[in-house]
């Protein structure tokens, strides 16, 4: 039973050197085939469903200002009461010479307010290439030129970027940014490297109207969490190409607590699970640390704990250097690896707070998840009571 244990407890090592092999594989073809784009440059439509002031908002929509491309427009749909607004105003005063639009209200009542507002900016965006990213995403010069790029060949439907914090100013977001490089970008890479990467990030999303409307357009998509995932799903559904692209973007940290951070990866944790149980249980083989523990309380030897625990430490530090720093070449992420730890330890106990909740909370309304749909999950006569 020890050897059978043992065993099972080295099945995350097999993991971690497919994601160590799958991130070398993703940043070597991008470092032979990318080349700056100079002859592709169809007409851009940047599109932008904006909720709220986030910080450095001036500075987040500034930078899409600042794009060295022929011809775009950068389009807002945000509320008249908004506390944006001002900010927007000021931007359209500063940047006279670009295309900027403001749309007020989405005019619709969906449960995902942000997929209500992409309705409507999808509807009325002038160019049918679309570039879709929050509010908080802060991007080079260079950002459309190279994103487009892959948009030449008509197979490629949908495509999203890589993306790292401007800054971490507190423990919280030092450890959302190391979980990021550490953890969440892994089975990215072993997703890419067996040709299953299905998805986009909200961090950018770039796709065509042709694209949106195969799939019956974001209408579909106004009462499902996640928009994100399932608008690359979707389009990988109707046999469109979604392409990872090796650009980073910048995302401004906002995470200011312990508890906010655990409420929103919990949340996030739990529509994985319900949107893909088996994969999201199949998850058990890929946490190293609990593992090792394991392994080295069932058998408890210098032996085994050099190996597994060892192994843990050199196969975690090897991931984190080979995404961070060798692929995404972001500065000091070094001296944050020492959270790697603690960060698995917490996304563990995160996962498996997933399968006890049988609800997602969204916007302070609870929700079944049913065929991949949010269902308010309060009774009928508790809501009629309610008004």
């Amino acid at each position: 039973m020890q050897y059978l244990i043992l065993g099972v407890a080295a099945i995350p090592f097999i993991y971690y050197l497919l994601a160590l092999f799958s991130t070398a594989q993703f940043f070597r073809a991008a470092r032979r085939h990318t080349a700056p784009n100079t002859d592709y440059l169809p007409p851009v439509s940047c599109l932008k469903p904006i909720k709220g002031l986030d910080l450095d908002a001036y500075e987040n929509y500034a930078s899409f200002c600042r794009q060295d491309y022929p011809e775009y427009e950068i389009v807002f749909c945000v509320d008249r009461d908004d506390p944006a607004v001002p900010v927007l105003q000021k931007l359209i005063a500063d940047f006279p010479d670009r295309q900027i639009r403001l749309l007020f209200g989405s005019g619709r009542n969906a449960i995902n307010d942000k997929v209500g507002r992409l309705v409507r900016l999808t509807t009325e965006a002038r160019h049918d290439l679309f570039v879709i990213t929050d509010g908080d995403v802060r991007v080079r010069p260079d950002y459309l030129r190279t994103v487009v790029s892959p948009f030449r060949d008509p197979h490629v439907g949908a495509a999203t970027c890589l993306y790292v914090s401007t800054k971490e100013e507190n423990l919280v977001q030092e450890l959302q940014s190391i979980g990021m490089i550490s953890d969440f970008f892994a089975p990215v890479m072993v997703a890419w490297q067996l040709d299953d990467l299905k998805v986009t990030f909200g961090q950018t999303i770039v796709t065509t109207r042709q694209a949106v409307a195969s799939y019956g357009g974001y209408p579909v998509l106004e009462d499902r969490p996640a928009d994100d995932v399932y608008a690359g799903r979707l389009v990988a559904e109707q046999g469109y190409e979604v392409e990872l692209l090796p650009y980073i973007v910048q995302s401004v940290a906002d995470f200011q607590s312990m508890g906010e951070l655990l409420h929103k990866r919990t949340r996030w944790m739990t529509v994985q699970r319900l949107m893909r149980p088996w994969g999201h249980l199949g998850l058990i083989f890929t946490w190293g640390l609990p593992w090792a523990l394991v392994a080295v309380l069932t058998h408890p030897s210098v032996g085994v704990a050099i190996a597994y625990l060892g192994g843990y430490a050199v196969c975690r530090i090897g991931i984190t250097w080979m995404i961070g720093v060798w692929g995404m070449q972001q500065k000091g992420v070094w001296k944050k690896m020492p959270l790697i730890p603690l960060w698995d330890a917490m996304a563990f106990v995160m996962w498996i707070a997933s399968f006890g909740r049988r609800t997602i909370r969204w916007r302070g309304v609870d929700y079944f998840l049913r065929e991949g749909r949010l269902v308010d999950a309060t009774p009928a006569a508790a809501r009629n009571s309610s008004r």
